[in-house]
């Protein structure tokens, strides 16, 4: 019986390639703090981390709030959307 061995770089490489963000949109109606209070909430960010992405989601018209797989960011995708937030998963 031959063993096949994996390199751990490749399998690495196929971890990554499966990898999704959920971006999360600018729009007029969310104040800043509903939306930091949601990314804490759903994304389980630190204080920190939600001002830091709702200024970017002000300043640049998006941001990527969290990396992962489809099942996971689907669940937190619904959550935003729940919550009035434009989101979507790329």
């Amino acid at each position: 019986m031959t063993e096949t061995l994996v390199a751990p770089e490749h399998a690495l490489l196929e971890q990554l390639v499966d990898q999704q963000d959920l971006i999360v949109y600018n729009d007029d109606v969310n104040t800043f703090d509903h939306v930091i209070e949601s990314l804490i909430k759903v994304c389980k960010h630190e204080v920190e981390q939600a001002e830091q992405c709702t200024w970017l989601i002000h300043y640049k018209g998006k941001c990527s709030v969290k990396r992962g797989d489809y099942e996971t960011l689907s669940l937190l995708c619904t959550a935003l959307l729940d919550r009035g937030i434009s989101a979507e998963i790329e």
